[in-house]
C-alpha cells in the first residue's frame, strides 16, 4: 500500500514539475488536479484519491469546486464512486482540520433561472457543446429507451452542466478522465467525449497528458501505458490503443510505441522503408510474412522485420495482443500501407 501511493506521489509530482517549467501545450496545474481526481474517483482507489485530493487543495482548488468534481463524477461512474469520494473527502477535510489547515471553501454555484423546461436548455446547451443539431432524429439507445435521452438532456446537460462552478471544458476534462481511468467497455463514450474535449479546446497533446496520467495509476501486470483508443483508421479492422515513448523529432532514428490490438483486429499488408522490430510482451497474435505461413506470437517473442519485407500482424481471435513496435533506420523512409488482409487470409493460421 505504501509502495503504490508514493508510486502515486512520484507521478504527480513529474507531471507538476513540468507545468512549472511552463511548457507549451500541457494541462495547467488545475486541469491536472482535475484530471487526477475523476480519475481515482472513477477506479475506486481511494488511498489515492486522497492524495489526489489533498494536493487539489494544495494547488488552490476550492472545497466546492473539487465536490464539483466529484458530484459530476456520479454520472458517468455511478453514485456509489461519487459518494465514497466524498466520503473520502470528508475525511481528508477533517484530517487537515486537525493539522490546523484551513481550506478555502469557495463560491458555490450561481442559480440558474429560465423560461424554457430543463429538457430544451439540456438539449440546447448539448447542441453547444458537441455540435450536433438538438433536433436531429433519435436513434440507437435514444430510440430504444427514450426515458434515458430524457435524463440525458434534463438532468446531466441541464442540472449539471449549467452549474458554473466548473467550467463546460473542466467538465468534459473530468469525463474523459473517468471514462479512461474505468477502462474498457465505455470506448464509444470515450470516443465522443474525447471529440468535445477537442472541440472545447483541450488539445491532442494535452489528452495524451491525460492518458499518461490516468495510466500511471492503473494498476496491472503489464508496465507499459494502454495508451489512447486509435480514432478509426481503414488500415486496422478493429479497435486499437497505441502509446508512443520516442517519436522522430527525438532525434533517435527510431520510434517506439506500445500496440494493442483488440481480438480478432489485424492491420492491413504493409512494409517499412527501414524494417522493424516487435517485442511481444502480452497476449497471443499473429504475424505474417507475404508468401509464408502465419506465426503465431506469444509473450516474449520478438520479430525482426527486414527493410521492405511486406507482412500484417494482429491480435488472434480470442485474445488481445501487445506488443512494442520499434522503428528502425527512419532516414530510409516510413511506412508504405497496402491492400487490407482478408478474412481468408487470417484465418489460414494452422496450430502446429
Amino acid at each position: 500500500m505504501r509502495t503504490t501511493i508514493l508510486f502515486i506521489v512520484i507521478i504527480m509530482l513529474s507531471f507538476y514539475q513540468s507545468a512549472q517549467a511552463q511548457q507549451t501545450d500541457t494541462l495547467s496545474i488545475r486541469q491536472q488536479d482535475i484530471v487526477f481526481i475523476a480519475s481515482t474517483t472513477a477506479q475506486g482507489e481511494l488511498d489515492s484519491l486522497k492524495i489526489s485530493l489533498a494536493r487539489g487543495l494544495d494547488n488552490g482548488m476550492t472545497v466546492n469546486e473539487i465536490k464539483e468534481v466529484l458530484v459530476h463524477a456520479y454520472a458517468y461512474c455511478g453514485f456509489p464512486r461519487s459518494l465514497r469520494a466524498l466520503q473520502t473527502f470528508m475525511e481528508v477535510l477533517n484530517e487537515r482540520k486537525a493539522q490546523g489547515i484551513i481550506d478555502t471553501i469557495g463560491r458555490d454555484a450561481s442559480p440558474v433561472t429560465g423560461s424554457q423546461d430543463k429538457y430544451t436548455r439540456g438539449a440546447e446547451l448539448l447542441e453547444k457543446l458537441s455540435g450536433a443539431p438538438k433536433d436531429a432524429p433519435k436513434t440507437g439507445y435514444a430510440a430504444f429507451a427514450p426515458v434515458i435521452e430524457q435524463y440525458l438532456k434534463e438532468h446531466l446537460f441541464c442540472d449539471i452542466f449549467e452549474r458554473n462552478l466548473l467550467t463546460w471544458q473542466e467538465r468534459e476534462l473530468a469525463t474523459v478522465s473517468i471514462l479512461s481511468a474505468m477502462g474498457k467497455g465505455v470506448e464509444p463514450m470515450l470516443k465522443s467525449h474525447s471529440a468535445i474535449c477537442l472541440r472545447q479546446g483541450i488539445t491532442e497533446s494535452q489528452l495524451q497528458q491525460m492518458a499518461a496520467i490516468v495510466n500511471g495509476l492503473r494498476k496491472g501486470d503489464d508496465p507499459f501505458a494502454l495508451g489512447t483508443l486509435m480514432p478509426d483508421n481503414p488500415n486496422f479492422t478493429d479497435k486499437a490503443w497505441l502509446q508512443g515513448y520516442v517519436a522522430p523529432q527525438d532525434g533517435f532514428g527510431c520510434t517506439v510505441a506500445n500496440v494493442t490490438f483488440a481480438p480478432g483486429c489485424r492491420n492491413s499488408w504493409h512494409s517499412h522503408k527501414g524494417g522493424q522490430i516487435l517485442l511481444c510482451t502480452s497476449g497471443k497474435g499473429y504475424y505474417q510474412e507475404k508468401g509464408k505461413p502465419i506465426q503465431l506470437l506469444l509473450p516474449g517473442n520478438v520479430v525482426k522485420i527486414a527493410p521492405d519485407v511486406i507482412h500484417w500482424h494482429g491480435a488472434a481471435p480470442d485474445s488481445e495482443f501487445t506488443h512494442i513496435a520499434i522503428g528502425t533506420q527512419l532516414d530510409k523512409g516510413g511506412v508504405t500501407w497496402l491492400e487490407p488482409v482478408t478474412d481468408e487470409e487470417y484465418n489460414s493460421y494452422k496450430e502446429k
